[in-house]
């Protein structure tokens, strides 16, 4: 044996030694832990999701459903009946399928280079796949979607709540902005338990709706088919599926990459499901006539109660879309431009309340407007171009080089 080891292994027998020893060790698993952290932040290069289990506010599953699907259902509601009234039921059925199945591949995408950089909001993730460009092209797309979406809530809530409750339609978006607003403030938790409650109620009102036009049905009502109205429908199809900015957030409560993905898919399967149910009993019952609001036909049929059912249904409705889509808004600002929770929120409602009270208020045609620029872009296009980027990474020659260099460093 040399004299050297012999040595070493006398010193380790020693308490000094085993002092020394056990010092080392610890230093060792330091490091080691500190490169496996680096490693888990770098792996959304390899397109390989997080194992880290997300620090925060913990939701359950069914708030983060209910967060999900009370984003989606709120003023697309409301108008795909209206839309597919335009080119038939069954051409109808077939684009809001068609849209679903494309907006949940790209809410897949999302969430899976979000659960690659440990809860991104899609700001950052589109700058860290396509550069500074690219995330500012993504906030701006998101802004201007939110922006025009919570404005079009306000307008619309004015109107329901100066219906129900003979105020003015100033005062009743007013009313309705400073209650959402400011459960919005307060972040996922509130909004989670608000929107769950508030999800089962607009089930049950659903369900009751439908229930109350069934006997009214006639099949060839909505036996038609008109493809001039083909871009229409889509648009607003796009409008009332699109969830994909909450996506991060409910991550981030959840804690999961896999209770993530299992919520995702039944958020677009339950509201296509609802949309399809609901879009068809008032087809069959007013075909080519269907109002552009479509619950407010309700009180041709029941009066009063129909007229109290058909008020409800859009109250809920934009309600959750309006909590949903400020809560990712403002997590979006946070995040992005580093700005702290009182700054984000008041950059993501203030100015589309100002708005509103400048004279703004055509319900439809700002719906319009957000749904055919910032959701084209911020839920279609730039998903699949991450998409892309992700995988030409990953295929790249050097890609293995530097995520090696990252590992080491």
């Amino acid at each position: 044996m040399p004299v050297s080891e012999g040595v070493e292994r006398k010193k380790v027998a020693t308490s000094h030694g085993r002092y020394y020893s056990a010092r080392i060790a610890s230093q060792r698993r330091k490091k080691l832990t500190v490169i496996q952290n680096i490693r888990r932040r770098k792996c959304a290069r390899g397109l390989r999701v997080s194992t880290i289990r997300v620090e925060g506010r913990r939701i359950s599953e069914g708030e983060a459903l209910a967060i999900l699907v009370g984003t989606q259902i709120g003023a697309g509601v409301l108008g795909l009946p209206y839309a597919a009234s335009k080119v038939g039921l069954i051409p109808a059925l077939g684009v809001l399928t068609g849209v679903m199945l494309l907006l949940l591949a790209t809410a897949l995408i999302v969430l899976r280079f979000s659960a690659g950089m440990g809860g991104a909001q899609m700001s950052t993730i589109a700058g860290k796949t396509l550069g500074k460009p690219g995330g500012w092209l993504m906030y701006l797309s998101i802004t201007l979607m939110s922006f025009g979406a919570l404005l079009a809530y306000v307008a619309g809530m004015g109107q329901v709540l100066a219906s129900l409750l003979g105020v003015s339609e100033t005062l009743g978006g007013l009313l309705f902005w400073l209650l959402a607003s400011a459960v919005i403030y307060h972040g996922l938790e509130a909004s989670g338990k608000t929107e769950l409650i508030m999800s089962y109620v607009m089930l049950v009102l659903f369900i009751g709706v439908t229930l109350m036009l069934i006997p009214h049905a006639k099949l060839e009502n909505g036996l038609y088919a008109d493809l001039s109205g083909i871009l229409s429908i889509t648009g607003v199809a796009i409008f009332a599926l699109g969830c994909h900015t909450v996506i991060p957030d409910v991550y981030k409560g959840l804690g999961s990459y896999e209770k993530t993905k299992r919520v995702v898919v039944l958020a677009f399967l339950i509201p296509t499901a609802v949309y399809a149910i609901f879009t068809a009993s008032f087809l069959l019952v007013f075909g080519r006539n269907t109002p552009e609001v479509a619950t407010l036909a309700l009180q041709e049929l029941y009066g009063k109660p129909g007229w109290l059912i058909g008020n409800l249904i859009p109250l809920l409705a934009i309600t959750t879309s309006y909590i949903g889509i400020g809560l990712a808004q403002q997590s979006n600002s946070e995040e992005f431009l580093r700005l702290k929770r009182l700054h984000a929120w008041a950059l993501t409602v203030v100015p589309p309340v100002l708005v509103y009270m400048a004279g703004v208020r055509n319900f439809a045609d700002v719906l319009a407007f957000a749904g055919d620029t910032g959701d084209l872009l911020a839920f279609i296009v730039l998903p699949f171009l991450i998409w892309t980027a992700g995988k030409l990474r990953a295929k790249s020659p050097f890609g293995e080089h530097f995520r090696a260099r990252a590992h080491l460093r």
